[in-house]
């Protein structure tokens, strides 16, 4: 039974197929409601599932191998452990992966974007930097082994924060409408393709138990619903703080101030839990999961580990 008041695991309205009926896996949210814990966490979970998984970060100071306590990837992949692989995808190394992929020939490749001259004019091409960050993302994911499997059968991005994750993810949409046809359109559409099948791809949106992050959480997902054409699986409500004192607690506690304030606090955290997980739940029409405030010394594995017991119901759709 859940307590009184408190937020289901999975919200028993929707009946969604599990993440691991899905290759990629989209997490983001407002900056600071932790994102790259729930992106770790579900990464590990994949791995433990013996599905072969890289999680990829965007140009940005790594924090998931830390969580798993592990060295640093950089930009090239990296083995933190079995079934599990990171890289934190860079503008310079991913423009030259880009370059190669696209051009075919490395030599050919250095005549154009290592010239200084085009260089120079290469910033001035709408979204490129985008464009081949993503790139590198999606062709990991088409990415196959020798004996036609592929060589990842879960991809989990740590998106971008809300706006930008929306610039990044429409970039295929947008070159698609401004640029004539050629190598870049093409490479966009099948990015785009890719992005906006429900067959390959989730989104998971991560928000806090308060007012900013949940309404940040619900215009992502209209974003993403109407510019980029990609589908909300579910909600994580992070730091979620479950009910654990009904009205009759709080008056036993009449004689004890200390305490009784203690358990109000408590008590009313709980309450706006139950209702961010209600507004997200309504707004998105998805499942909401909520992950509980963990009270440790040191957030790392132990810590992403538990959040990963918790995201269960997530990744297998088992209620």
């Amino acid at each position: 039974m859940t307590p009184e008041g408190a937020i289901p695991t999975v919200r028993r309205s929707f009946f969604m197929a599990g993440l691991l009926d899905k290759r990629l896996w989209i997490v983001s949210g407002k900056g600071g409601v932790g994102k790259s814990t729930i992106a770790a966490a579900l990464a590990l979970r994949s791995a433990r599932a013996g599905r072969r998984t890289l999680v990829c970060e965007v140009n940005t100071q790594e924090r998931i191998s830390g969580l798993l306590e592990r060295p640093p990837a950089g930009p090239d992949v990296k083995r933190l452990e079995e079934n599990l692989w990171a890289v934190d995808v860079r503008p310079q190394e991913a423009m030259r992966e880009y370059g190669i992929m696209v051009l075919r020939f490395e030599t050919l490749y250095k005549t154009v974007f290592e010239n200084r001259l085009v260089r120079y004019f290469l910033r001035f091409v709408p979204s490129l930097q985008e464009l081949v960050l993503l790139g590198k993302i999606m062709f990991h994911l088409q990415e196959k082994l020798p004996d036609g499997r592929w060589r990842y059968d879960t991809v989990v991005l740590d998106a971008p924060a809300t706006g930008h994750a929306i610039s990044f993810l429409s970039v295929p949409q947008v070159l698609l409408q401004t640029l004539p046809p050629g190598p870049m359109t093409r490479e966009a559409l099948k990015m785009r393709d890719l992005l906006v099948d429900p067959a390959v791809t989730a989104a998971v949106l991560v928000a806090l138990p308060e007012e900013m992050p949940v309404n940040e959480a619900v215009e992502l997902h209209a974003a993403l619903k109407d510019k980029v054409r990609i589908r909300t699986h579910a909600a994580v409500l992070n730091q979620s703080f479950p009910e654990r004192f009904t009205d009759g607690d709080l008056e036993a506690l009449a004689g004890h101030p200390e305490l009784q304030r203690v358990a109000q606090a408590h008590h009313d955290r709980a309450a706006l839990a139950v209702l961010a997980g209600t507004k997200l739940e309504r707004n998105l029409h998805a499942p909401v999961y909520a992950v509980p405030r963990l009270f440790v010394p040191r957030f790392g594995r132990d810590a992403v580990e538990q959040v990963m017991g918790h995201l269960e119901p997530l990744v297998t759709g088992e209620t």
